[in-house]
C-alpha cells in the first residue's frame, strides 16, 4: 500500500483547523483581541504605548517583545494571533511559496480581531496550498537558509512543526477565549 504523505501532513492539519480550530474563532470580539487577565502581558499595542523591551511592527499597532524574557510573559489572543499571522505562517509562505515578504519588524499587527481572522484565513490558505501542492521529492528537500540553523531539515519537517505551532497556538487561543466567557 502506498502513503500520500503530501496528502496525510495536509490533512493533519486542515481537519484539525476545519473541524475543531477556526470554529473556536468565529465571532472573537474587540474585547477578546485585547483582553489581559493576569498583569504584564504581552500584547499588540497601539504605537508608542508598549511597557516592554521591544515592540515590533511597522503600522500604527505594534507587537510587545523581548528576547532577554525568562519567562516570556502571558500574551494576549492579539499577540498570539500576530505571531501565528507573521512567524508561523507568514514568514513561511514568502520563503517557501512566493508570498509577500513578511518580518515581524515591520508587519502592519491588525488593531482588530476582525482584521485578524480575515489575515489568518488568507494566509493559512497560502500555507495550506503551498503545502498541498508539494510533491514527494519536495518534502524530502532541504528547507533552505530561510529556516537558520534547519537549513538542511526536510520540508516535511517544517509543515510537521508549523501544525504543532498552529494546535499549541491556537490551543491557547481557544483556552483564552474560554476563561474570558467563563469569567465571573
Amino acid at each position: 500500500m502506498s502513503v500520500d504523505w503530501n496528502s496525510e501532513l495536509a490533512e493533519q492539519l486542515d481537519w484539525h483547523w476545519r473541524e475543531a480550530l477556526r470554529p473556536r474563532f468565529d465571532g472573537l470580539t474587540d474585547d477578546e483581541y485585547f483582553w489581559e487577565p493576569v498583569p504584564g502581558m504581552w500584547s499588540i499595542r497601539p504605537r508608542g504605548t508598549s511597557t516592554a523591551a521591544m515592540s515590533l511592527g511597522g503600522g500604527p499597532f505594534a507587537m510587545d517583545y523581548d528576547r532577554e524574557a525568562d519567562p516570556a510573559p502571558v500574551t494576549t489572543i492579539a499577540w498570539r494571533l500576530s505571531h501565528l499571522l507573521t512567524g508561523v505562517f507568514g514568514m513561511r509562505v514568502a520563503s517557501h511559496f512566493g508570498g509577500p515578504a513578511v518580518a515581524y519588524e515591520s508587519y502592519d499587527c491588525p488593531g482588530t480581531a476582525a482584521d485578524a481572522l480575515a489575515r489568518l484565513d488568507e494566509v493559512y490558505a497560502a500555507w495550506l496550498a503551498g503545502v498541498r501542492g508539494l510533491s514527494a521529492d519536495g518534502l524530502a528537500r532541504p528547507c533552505g537558509p530561510a529556516e537558520g540553523p534547519f537549513a538542511e531539515y526536510p520540508m516535511a519537517a517544517l509543515v510537521l512543526h508549523i501544525n504543532r505551532e498552529t494546535l499549541h497556538h491556537g490551543a491557547e487561543i481557544a483556552l483564552l477565549r474560554d476563561l474570558y466567557r467563563w469569567q465571573p
